[in-house]
Parts: structure tokens; sequence; C-alpha cells
């Protein structure tokens, strides 16, 4: 059984929580924030007993009976609670974006190393339903030799950040780097799982949304050997409303996927479903529904989390591993500011 201590109970923790209620060999058995209130509340929701909960992760980290520490934080607090889970002798589990640059992803990666504890980034992603089908499709080669990749992602959701609207994560506002940093996480690391690490990139981005500090729009162009794919990324596009809005933002996010062969197309639309198309021009229904289902791609890399730990295999998303996805996004936005190719 693997004890988990939680530190962050803000918007995204309950799928953490609820996934390690789920997982059969582990139990919540500390969780921590310094809003008393919220830490009261989440906890009340989840049935963690009073006794499991502390306001300090030092203390927490001191007094509470815990193999793991999974942070649920901002990237801003992430370097000094590894540190400090490290130098207790816990294993990690940090939330993305792992790090606010590379240098600093760098230094949590010696400190976990040096301490001989295991460090993994929560990058959720790559586990969603529809990812995983394309993934197993790639490996065996339903497409053949790979051409062009399209990878689409559409929202109406920052236009809609007046200062008056309720937003779950109110910080999006003020960000300075917001899309490609919140999101090209996930974007970059599913890229790099189902087509490998590229050799070049370009990009271009926008700020479309008069409600926010940083970037809200953007493509990136992604060069291979003898393949090629382009990220067209938004979230104050409107291409794919079919309803009127409702009146509370909440993010409604769409994501487009067309991948061309020379044997064949796989072509995830934008409603989940799922398909192939062969050379004769038949279209074969791979699902005809997939979903974004965020618990259940949870509790399937949460569940990798703690095989890993039983059985020593790496992480597919470990803190090393993670350095090349923030590699890409940080060139996203020197490629973005000065014009150039970022070349690998």
């Amino acid at each position: 059984m693997w004890n988990i201590g939680i530190v962050g109970t803000g918007y995204w923790s309950e799928k953490h929580i609820k996934a390690w209620q789920y997982i059969e060999d582990t139990t919540i058995t500390a969780i921590c924030d310094k809003n008393t209130a919220l830490l009261s509340d989440k906890s009340d929701q989840y049935n963690i007993p009073e006794a499991y909960r502390y306001s300090d992760v030092v203390t927490m980290l001191e007094q509470a009976d815990i193999d793991v520490l999974d942070i649920i934080t901002p990237p801003e607090t992430h370097l000094e609670l590894v540190k400090l889970a490290a130098a207790a002798g816990k294993h990690i589990m940090c939330q993305k974006p792992f790090a606010r640059s590379l240098a600093e992803a760098e230094e949590m990666v010696q400190i976990a190393e040096q301490a001989g504890v295991r460090l993994m980034v929560t990058e959720n992603w790559r586990w969603l339903e529809p990812f995983q089908i394309i993934k197993n499709l790639l490996l065996e080669h339903a497409v053949g030799k790979l051409n062009t990749i399209r990878y689409i992602h559409t929202d109406f959701y920052s236009p809609r950040f007046a200062p008056d609207q309720e937003l779950p994560q109110p910080f999006f506002r003020d960000m300075p780097q917001l899309l490609f940093y919140e999101m090209g996480v996930h974007w970059l690391d599913t890229w790099r799982f189902l087509f490998g690490e590229p050799s070049r990139l370009y990009a271009e981005t926008r700020k479309v949304s008069p409600y926010t500090v940083g970037e809200d729009s953007g493509m990136i162009l992604i060069g291979y050997e003898d393949y090629m794919g382009l990220m067209d990324m938004s979230w104050a596009t409107r291409r794919e409303l079919q309803e009127p809005l409702g009146e509370q933002v909440l993010p409604n996010h769409k994501e487009q996927l067309i991948i061309e062969g020379d044997k064949a197309t796989i072509k995830l639309y934008h409603t989940g479903r799922l398909t192939i198309i062969d050379n004769a021009g038949v279209e074969t229904v791979i699902a005809d529904q997939t979903a974004l289902n965020y618990e259940d791609s949870h509790r399937k890399l949460q569940g990798h989390f703690i095989d890993c730990l039983n059985t020593g295999a790496e992480f597919q998303t470990s803190g090393l591993d993670n350095l090349k996805t923030l590699r890409l996004v940080f060139d996203t936005y020197d490629s973005a500011a000065n014009h150039k190719v970022q070349l690998y």
C-alpha cells in the first residue's frame, strides 16, 4: 500500500483525489493547503479525516505517514516543494506546467536524482481516450509511412474572460504566457508521445482577447526528416460553436487530429468520432464516440505512476522526459518572438 500526501486543493485537485481513491493499492493519508477553508471543503467532500489535514507542508512532511507527495499547486511553488519532498525521501508526482524555465526544471530533476526519489510530471493528456486509441493504430502501422499531421484545438473561451465573469481559473487573465504554457505542455507532450521528437519548429502566436495578458491563439509548424505537422490552437475561435453559449464561462475544448500516411488517414473529429480512411476512399469507424475523459485519464496516469513504483519501470512522463516537452514550449515562444526556426 502506498500512502499519498497531497498539497494543493484547488480547481483540478478533485481529479487527483478521485483517482487515488479509485486505485486499489493507494490511500490518502495527508492533505495540505494554506487556505484552510478550501482545505476543509475539499476534504469534507471526499471524506478525508480531519486528522489527515494540514495547513503547512513542512509539518505534513514531518508528521504524516506518506510515501508520495502529489503536488497540485502553481508552477512557481514547484521548486521549493520538490526540494522539501526530496529531502524528506518522498517520491513525487508534480502537476504541469512543471517549471517556469528549463533551468528550473533541470534543477528539480537533479534534486530528485540526488535524493534517490522518483519524480513524474502529471501529464494526463496523452492518457485521454482518443490519443490512446490513435497510439495503438500508429503502433500497428495503420496509416503506413507518415506524410502530414494536423492537430487542431478549438474553444471560444478567452474572449469571455471579462472582469465581471467568474472563472474556474481566474489567474489565466494575468499569465504573460498563456495558451502554449498552460495547454502547450499537454499538446506537445501528446505530440511527442504519438510522433516522436521533431527536427525543427517554427511558431506564430497572437493575443485575441482584450481580457488576457498572454496569447490565446497560435500555430506551430513541426518538421521531421520525412514528414511534417501543424498545430492550430485557439481559445478564441467560434468555428466549432453549434449552439448558443451559456452564461457561465467554462472551457469547452474540442480537439481534431488528421494523420495522413501512404496507406490511410486517421481522422479524429471534434465530436470525438474516430475513423480511418483507406486508399479506396472507404471510411471505417474505429469509435463512434471518444471523450476527453479527464477523470479516467487521471486514473490511468496515476495508476501508471504506482505501477512504475512497484516495478521500477521508467515513468512515461518522468521529470527528465518532461524537459523535452518544456524545451518545445519555451522554443515556441522564442520562435514566435524572434521569427526564427528552432533546430534540433
